[in-house]
């Protein structure tokens, strides 16, 4: 368990960082977010050509692979859309609705045992995004698409944990990554924008951090249950703060920590519980 939490953290910081790179190329140099999310499947797709597995092939005969790419599909181009106009942090904590569907889909559907103690912790977490969101009436688009998705996110998760033993998890993420880009196609070159040295080298980044972040994650699953993962997926709001902060100057207020500290605290005594 101690190897799977801290392969999940490391996850937990690239896959912020992916998506910081990606707001600076949607918000400050006018990228469209569907460009983003289609650059991300396809070059994380070229980075691990060299390494996949002969036996990958036979994964697209499988209905759940692509039902499970279309998951991440759906929620990257969300998150990338919500990340244009909304905070860093904002975005990741409506995103967090992930984590808790991934619990219950996985307690439901994949019979992973459940307690009354880890059912509290992840709700304390979950309590703990809602201080840092804090939604009114007047919730925004943005964070309309951040919950979308997050429940993309949790059901990708649930199916990650799924299929965790049918494959290794680069063949996994290779098949995720070339069917989101299939996907993804027509919509990327209609949006490809006039490229630049800062734009290529945002793309690459936030392609790369994106592809190591989901490829240590399905390393974490195939380690630990989704029901004891799950919580842990809470630490990409750390991550979130910290470079919303770093590269957009949104300081976090008192609230927001308070949040913080809850959503550490709760995920730290999930992972000690056995």
């Amino acid at each position: 368990m101690q190897r799977a939490v801290l392969i999940i953290l490391v996850a937990m910081s690239l896959i912020p960082a992916g998506d910081s790179a990606g707001k600076i190329l949607t918000s400050q140099l006018a990228v469209s977010p569907v460009f983003v999310a289609w650059s991300r499947f396809a070059i994380g797709t070229l980075f691990l050509i060299p390494f996949v597995p002969p036996q990958t092939r036979t994964l697209f005969g499988n209905w759940r692979i692509w039902v499970r790419a279309a998951m991440i599909c759906g929620g990257i181009t969300c998150i990338q859309t919500a990340l244009q106009t909304e905070d860093v942090a904002n975005v990741f904590a409506a995103f967090f609705i992930g984590p808790l569907l991934s619990y219950v889909l996985a307690a439901v559907f994949l019979r992973e045992p459940i307690t009354l103690l880890r059912s509290t912790l992840i709700l304390v977490g979950f309590t703990g995004v809602l201080l840092v969101v804090r939604p009114g009436i007047g919730v925004s688009t943005g964070l309309l698409w951040a919950l979308a998705a997050g429940t993309f996110y949790g059901i990708f998760l649930t199916m990650s944990r799924w299929l965790s033993d049918i494959a290794s998890p680069l063949a996994l993420s290779f098949s995720q990554l070339i069917i989101s880009a299939g996907l993804l196609l027509p919509f990327g070159l209609m949006q490809m924008p006039a490229f630049t040295g800062p734009i290529a080298a945002l793309t690459v980044t936030s392609a790369a951090c994106s592809m190591l972040g989901n490829l240590l994650m399905l390393y974490a699953y195939r380690l630990a249950p989704a029901t004891k993962i799950a919580p842990m997926v809470y630490f990409q709001l750390m991550s979130a703060v910290a470079l919303g902060w770093l590269l957009f100057g949104a300081l976090p207020d008192l609230l927001t920590w308070l949040g913080l500290a809850v959503i550490l605290g709760a995920g730290i005594a999930s992972t000690r519980l056995r």
